[in-house]
């Protein structure tokens, strides 16, 4: 049985400002995000970037995870461990990012281009980031959860890419991951009804080729099966009444 929890306004306003220290790490991600610098060297800044506003970084020992963010570069759809990787021209790297503030959580993540990208790079990442706001029409009040999922199958797809199966969104609000389990692919039937005060982080995790992956023997790194690459677009959601609130934008 699923034990999907409403926030009430109270919390939802914790919630917004652990988001809005993500959406300033990602302003900040986005000057260092250059040919040359380290995986690490970005992980080290989002620690003391988050630190510094009163926050925990949350994916830090979560599950034994070593950084405070994950840096997922070119194949490496998810959960890649920051450290000697130095970044190069033409690279693209997705920042998994999670703050907690106040006994609420954010959580969001984006893909960078390293330098001047290929447009087929630029592609993969639009469509990725374009895939999330197919979703969310149905994040709303009164549709069902696996509308959202099916509709951002639908649109990568049709695209001509590849939605993962083997990693999912999820309710987010006093634990990083909560219920509902968010799928990126249709669901049989139509899932729970949406309702007011659920938050959800919906993240698609797009790839260029196959969805197979295969997670390396650090247990935690997921690499594309064929080697291409991916790239991974999430944000926080409150469902309302009306049109969805993004509490990491």
């Amino acid at each position: 049985e699923m034990a999907i929890t409403i926030k009430t306004e109270e919390q939802i306003e914790k919630m917004r400002v652990a988001g809005k220290i993500l959406v300033d790490l990602d302003e900040i991600l986005r000057e260092h995000i250059k040919p040359g610098v380290t995986t690490l060297e970005l992980d080290t800044i989002a620690e003391k970037f988050i630190r510094g506003r009163g926050a925990v970084p949350s994916f830090k020992g979560y599950g034994g995870f070593p950084g405070s963010i994950c840096t997922s570069v070119n194949e490496v759809i998810v959960h890649g461990i920051p450290g000697r990787l130095r970044l190069k021209e033409g690279d693209i790297i997705s920042i998994d990012m999670g703050s907690l503030i106040d006994g609420f959580n954010g959580d969001c993540a984006r893909t960078y281009g390293v330098g001047e990208i290929s447009p087929e790079n630029q592609r993969l990442i639009d469509v990725t980031k374009q895939s999330f706001f197919e979703g969310i029409k149905f994040a709303k009040a009164g549709c069902h959860l696996f509308d959202i999922s099916a509709a951002v199958q639908e649109y990568v797809e049709a695209n001509g890419f590849g939605v993962v199966r083997d990693y999912v969104g999820h309710g987010i609000g006093r634990h990083m991951h909560e219920d509902p389990a968010v799928p990126n692919y249709r669901q049989r039937g139509r899932g729970p009804k949406l309702l007011k005060g659920m938050c959800l982080a919906i993240e698609p995790m797009v790839t260029a080729g196959t969805y197979e992956l295969k997670v390396l023997d650090d247990e935690w790194t997921a690499v594309t099966l064929d080697g291409k690459n991916a790239a991974h677009y999430e944000n926080t959601v409150y469902i309302t009444d009306g049109e969805p609130e993004i509490l990491t934008l």
